[in-house]
């Protein structure tokens, strides 16, 4: 986490959109992260919040701390493998929503470019063609306001920051990025305007999809 940023998650009680006898799904708040950090003013994070009310609760994926929306915690080992392996082999679909600067002009495309980390200003990530690992969005306008478009996005990878790299090198950074947008962008919006929507994936138990979903706050 850049130390220039105070953190000061928000507190409330965990938002469940879906809980059974395998799976837990939480939507994260934007400014929480997802899992404790190396500093001790950063333990507090989602998965220690849903362990101390789901003790059994195993992590299987992260959000960016900025970025809101649906998050899925296994409530066994077996099923934490289960949903690991969907998410290493592509499986899961991911819809995201964001609002982003400019007014983007087609209405439908990809962005096909592969990212590493940036490692003298890590977290960042950065595009490079002989390292970089495969980074694919598919994405698509829902909606043209005053100078920025409301979007669908789409990643078939999980990539660190992929989606906020991805938005800047279409030329129109996530409004309210504080790593990868300008001044007057960062500006637009009070969070990070990115939110993971809908999660659909094969239950651990019997291979039906499930769909999980929330509602975009802004």
């Amino acid at each position: 986490m850049n130390p220039l940023f105070t953190y000061a998650p928000p507190t409330g009680p965990l938002d469940v959109i879906h809980h059974d006898d395998h799976i837990l799904a939480i939507n994260k708040p934007s400014g929480l992260l997802s899992v404790p950090g190396k500093a001790f003013e950063h333990r507090d994070c989602l998965e220690t919040r849903v362990v101390m009310t789901y003790p059994k609760a195993l992590l299987v994926h992260r959000l960016d701390m900025d970025t809101s929306g649906v998050m899925i915690f296994a409530l066994t080992k077996d099923v934490q493998r289960h949903l690991s392996s969907q998410f290493q082999k592509r499986q899961m679909e991911k819809t995201y929503i964001a609002r982003v600067q400019g007014l983007v002009t087609e209405d439908t495309g990809t962005v096909d470019l592969p990212l590493i980390v940036d490692w003298p200003n890590r977290p960042l990530q950065m595009v490079d063609f002989d390292r970089g690992k495969a980074s694919v969005t598919n994405w698509s306008v829902l909606e043209r306001e005053d100078e920025v478009t409301r979007m669908e996005l789409r990643p078939k990878t999980g990539r660190s920051h992929q989606l906020r790299v991805h938005m800047r090198e279409l030329g129109h950074p996530i409004l309210g990025d504080r790593f990868y947008a300008d001044g007057p962008t960062i500006a637009a919006a009070d969070r990070l305007q990115l939110h993971a929507q809908t999660l659909r994936l094969h239950h651990p138990d019997g291979g039906e999809w499930l769909t999980l979903q929330t509602s975009c706050p802004f």
